[in-house]
């Protein structure tokens, strides 16, 4: 009985694709933080910077950051009080310390619930995760600086940030 080589074949890439799919969304278990979903905070947050995943920071940190964006990192930012109160509540409601978003927690080892730092790049996992990066590598062109994610980590969009 001779048995069929394209059924089998085409069996064989679909489970090897469908491995490679799961393979990618546990991967990004360490390293992955849900992308912003929100259609208003990617358009105001994303207009400058990435849009930063809201599991990256606690609440504190996005409650003071969005209660001065007269001084957001030397930019005035200034929104309406609406799109503000409204972008507020999705932080706060995605932020680490949620409970809502399964990687957000390792970020928060070792940081204050009631006054988390400002920027991402001062969190301890943050500086730890990227000690060997020379000063000179920020600087470059390429890079900018530690707030631009997209440098090095290519589907930082997406919520990846694996190298």
């Amino acid at each position: 009985m001779k048995i069929p080589f394209r059924p089998i074949a085409l069996g064989l890439v679909v489970l090897l694709f469908s491995g490679v799919l799961l393979e990618r969304a546990q991967a990004g278990g360490g390293h992955f933080f849900p992308p912003v979903a929100d259609p208003l905070v990617r358009e105001e947050c994303g207009s400058c910077h990435l849009a930063f995943a809201p599991s990256m920071l606690p609440k504190s940190s996005w409650t003071r950051m969005m209660g001065d964006l007269k001084n957001h990192f030397g930019d005035d930012a200034s929104i309406d009080t609406a799109k503000t109160e409204r972008i507020t509540r999705y932080l706060n409601a995605n932020a680490a310390d949620s409970g809502s978003q399964r990687n957000g927690s390792k970020f928060l080892r070792g940081v204050s619930m009631e006054n988390g730092p400002l920027r991402i790049t001062e969190l301890p996992k943050w500086v730890s995760e990227h000690r060997g990066i020379s000063p000179a590598e920020w600087k470059s062109k390429k890079v900018g600086s530690k707030a631009n994610c997209v440098a090095c980590h290519v589907d930082a969009e997406r919520g990846y940030y694996d190298e």
